[in-house]
């Protein structure tokens, strides 16, 4: 058998949900939902000022957009380092 003909076996026994759960992964979860939590316990309202206009929010709509705007940018630019 050829390297290219070789059955492909998981590491160590382990199953593809457990193979999922890198360090890396669960912490990026956590971290995540820490930061949901954070968000929706913001429900002030809040005047905010982009350049020229003043929006008055509730807090965690401004907190959840730049979240949301911050994963954008960081997708983006990972996805242009992979190139």
């Amino acid at each position: 058998m050829s390297p290219k003909e070789a059955p492909r076996t998981s590491r160590g026994g382990g199953s593809r949900f457990t193979e999922a759960l890198t360090p890396g992964r669960v912490a990026m979860a956590v971290l995540a939902a820490v930061t949901l939590v954070f968000i929706f316990q913001n429900t002030r309202e809040v005047k905010i000022r982009i350049l020229v206009p003043e929006v008055t929010m509730p807090l965690y709509l401004a907190l959840l957009a730049t979240a949301v705007i911050g994963a954008a940018c960081g997708f983006y630019f990972a996805a242009r380092r992979r190139k």
